[in-house]
């Protein structure tokens, strides 16, 4: 099978390497095309792939640089999209611009998933487009972030043949099965919202609700990284267990005082450390062993922030071997190349699966996935609470594709106004005003 993996130069594509060197599968990818727009990088990853494969003594896919769009994706069988418009300055931006008007700038939460959606979007299309016209039958994976939002307008030109992924479900399982004591092959894990706005409602072992023996017992709730992160308290008075990144919402205002305190916004911190990997991996006859360590700090320090303000303290040992996003992707490529059936969390059209939201609305739940793609399986309504939260983030999610599809400033300006972590129409504008002038690849987007 050929893949190919747009954003090819990022830091975190040495993990789909890893899982693909690791697959035992007759069906497995032997032609990797790794795409970006920066050749450089794309030298630096290679390099750490190389190193990689001999070190795990196995041969892998044949890899492949390309910086034409066209090239690449022509007669791939999947196609992972994982591009970052922009780059790190412009997360840096996105981060900086709302904090200094005191709202949430995190990427994909609050004004920070707006202003990245808007100059995000029409590369997504462009990208729909050009698969669409140079191998109709690939199956598009979509990483980029904000995951719902891009791959629902990907979703506009592809259909159902792209599927967005994100590891903080599976993560939240693996933790929860820990606390719980259970195989997660055995358990039925009933999720469902949007991308990284979601909740865990039930885990259903041989028919039993063994969740709400976990929230009532703190010690035990205290052993997951959720329990540590929201409180014992709060997620028995919740009566579920939020997605991570819901610790924004939940926790809005101390989000935005700890991200203050710390003087270095995540994006800054890696920016830093990544030019400084690709500064470093050219010249290093170790690229893979530089790659490897600067991949466990980026993982020691993810949502550190959040986890400093709370007390969570620091992360388990079983998540900080990076594995994640990549595993997710396999597991569904061979569902869909061996009509292996599995169930599998992903962003994926509403059909009938959330009361409140339309067929054609990108949710994230559970779905059963095989030759055919993913179908969504039945899920009880949200809490009213999180009901309101979803429709109000999807209808300001769509804002935004229109808004980047039509290049209307006064559309941009509703989407981040009407969000609900952002606290007037005074700060989206003023927001916006500071992304125009410090972004060319967002000014291309709008129109004056």
């Amino acid at each position: 099978m050929k893949l190919t993996v747009l954003g090819g130069g990022g830091f975190r594509v040495p993990l789909v390497h890893r899982a693909l060197l690791a697959d035992e599968f007759a069906t497995r990818v032997d032609e990797l095309v790794l795409h970006d727009v920066d050749p450089q990088r794309l030298k630096a990853v290679a390099a750490v792939l190389e190193q990689a494969q001999e070190r795990a003594g196995r041969r892998g896919p044949r890899v492949s640089l390309e910086t034409d769009l066209a090239d690449a994706v022509r007669g791939a069988d999947f196609v992972f999209s994982a591009v970052r418009v922009g780059g790190l300055a412009g997360r840096v931006c996105d981060e900086r611009a709302a904090l200094s008007h005191g709202v949430l700038g995190q990427e994909t939460t609050g004004a920070g998933g707006v202003t990245y959606g808007l100059r995000t979007v029409p590369v997504a299309l462009e990208i729909a487009r050009a698969v669409r016209a140079h191998a109709p039958d690939a199956w598009v994976i979509n990483f980029t972030n904000p995951a719902g939002m891009v791959t629902e307008a990907m979703a506009s030109v592809l259909g159902d043949r792209v599927l967005g992924i994100c590891d903080s479900p599976v993560g939240l399982f693996k933790r929860v099965a820990r606390a719980l004591d259970v195989d997660p092959s055995r358990a039925w894990f009933d999720y469902a919202g949007l991308n990284h706005l979601g909740w865990l409602r039930r885990v259903l072992v041989q028919g039993a609700d063994v969740l709400p023996g976990l929230l009532a017992d703190p010690a035990r709730v205290q052993r997951i990284e959720e329990g540590r992160l929201f409180g014992a308290a709060w997620l028995a008075t919740l009566g579920s267990v939020p997605n991570e990144y819901l610790w924004y919402w939940y926790y809005n205002a101390d989000s935005v005082a700890a991200i203050d305190a710390a003087g270095e916004t995540r994006g800054e911190f890696l920016a830093r450390q990544q030019s400084g990997f690709f500064e470093a991996a050219g010249a290093s006859g170790d690229a893979f062993g530089l790659w490897e360590r600067t991949r466990r700090e980026r993982e020691e320090t993810y949502m550190a922030d959040s986890r400093q303000s709370s007390g969570a303290g620091e992360r388990e040992q079983e998540d900080l071997d990076g594995g994640g996003y990549d595993r997710v992707a396999l597991r569904l490529m061979h569902a869909i190349a061996t009509d292996r059936p599995c169930t599998l969390v992903l962003n994926v059209r509403n059909q009938h699966t959330l009361t409140g939201l339309d067929t054609d609305a990108v949710v994230e739940v559970p779905c059963q996935v095989d030759s055919n793609g993913a179908r969504p399986m039945a899920t009880p309504p949200l809490d009213p609470h999180a009901l309101g939260w979803v429709t109000s983030v999807k209808d300001v999610e769509r804002t935004t594709i229109e808004a980047a599809r039509s290049g209307s400033l006064a559309l941009a300006t509703r989407a981040l106004a009407l969000h609900p972590l952002v606290d007037s129409v005074t700060t989206a504008q003023a927001i916006l005003a500071t992304q125009l002038e410090q972004l060319p690849d967002l000014r291309r987007v709008l129109a004056p």
